[in-house]
């Protein structure tokens, strides 16, 4: 049985970072967890707000998800965009009715004056969630890719539209440098007794969060577990473009790449145990390793991953 009473902090984007947030919500009290989810893929359509990230979190969370796809809303109905489609339009992002009040509700409230964190709290609280779901900002950042045969795509043009089939050059993130930290996330950073950085794409969905100015070095400032879980497994992505993304930027596409890309920042690594153990450099030999299965595909095992990782959590300051 653990025994953990720590407060831990979570950095997560979409589906991949879903499955440990959904672990660890099921075994941590409420109270001991926050989430803070990348905003940069959000974006507007057709008027509306849509955060694509925050929303897989909260319906995951809030037992609302579509599971087989691991996001939207399961048994949702697509009237709307059937009705879209008859009038002509051309909608490739598909939304289900659902869905769409959530947007509507969200963009109702950023009309009035709320702020994203205060929208996501409410939303969060209405589907009910206990634990804390923060965004990164409540500043607007856009994800903008910077393909080789499509130019420059807004970050859902690239994701959905062509299925993150382009080649990537680059990725840049628009209003960054006038991004703000929330006095929301810079006090869970700072009661964190533990931080972990999870299993989601380093390039799309955790570097916009890290680069919020400040964040970085709140997070590498704190004398505290920070960990980071592996997005590979056997030189593969479970889901998602991570190692597609890692060999069009001319890396590696190993274990080894991703912990030197978080050394500066972490002090602890969780690897999948059907990989060897990477060989760090001189300056990440800070860096604590621990090999863990970390598959999670299905429910039992978000659990026991998060299970594992809290377990190595209480044991830290005992080595």
């Amino acid at each position: 049985m653990l025994t953990y009473q720590g407060h831990i902090v979570l950095f997560v984007g979409g589906v991949g970072g879903a499955k440990l947030a959904h672990g660890l919500y099921h075994t941590l009290k409420p109270q001991q967890l926050t989430i803070i989810v990348n905003t940069g893929d959000d974006f507007w359509h057709y008027g509306l707000r849509i955060c694509p990230d925050v929303d897989t979190i909260m319906y995951t969370l809030g037992g609302l998800v579509n599971r087989a796809q691991g996001w939207g809303v399961a048994d949702d109905t697509f009237t709307a965009f059937e009705t879209l489609r008859r009038y002509g339009e051309s909608p490739w992002f598909r939304l289900g009715d659902q869905d769409l009040a959530t947007h509507m509700t969200r963009t109702a409230r950023l009309r009035e004056g709320a702020t994203l964190t205060q929208i996501t709290r409410d939303l969060s609280a209405s589907v009910g969630i206990k634990c804390v779901i923060l965004p990164m900002t409540d500043s607007p950042v856009s994800t903008i890719a910077h393909t080789q045969a499509h130019g420059d795509l807004a970050f859902q043009e690239y994701f959905v539209k062509h299925r993150w089939q382009p080649a990537l050059r680059s990725l840049s993130f628009v209003g960054i440098e006038d991004a703000r930290i929330t006095p929301e996330v810079s006090e869970a950073i700072s009661r964190a007794d533990a931080i972990i950085i999870g299993p989601s794409n380093p390039w799309l969905s955790i570097q916009p969060i890290l680069q919020v100015p400040g964040l970085r070095d709140l997070i590498g400032g704190r004398d505290v577990p920070r960990i980071a879980v592996t997005p590979l497994i056997g030189g593969r992505a479970v889901k998602g473009p991570t190692a597609k993304i890692m060999a069009e930027f001319g890396l590696d596409v190993s274990v080894k790449t991703v912990v030197e890309y978080y050394s500066d920042l972490i002090n602890g690594f969780a690897y999948d145990e059907r990989d060897a153990a990477p060989e760090l450099p001189t300056d990440a030999a800070h860096i604590r390793l621990n090999a863990l299965n970390t598959l999670m595909d299905d429910e039992h095992a978000r659990q026991r991953l998060a299970h594992d990782i809290i377990a190595w959590l209480a044991d830290w300051s005992m080595k």
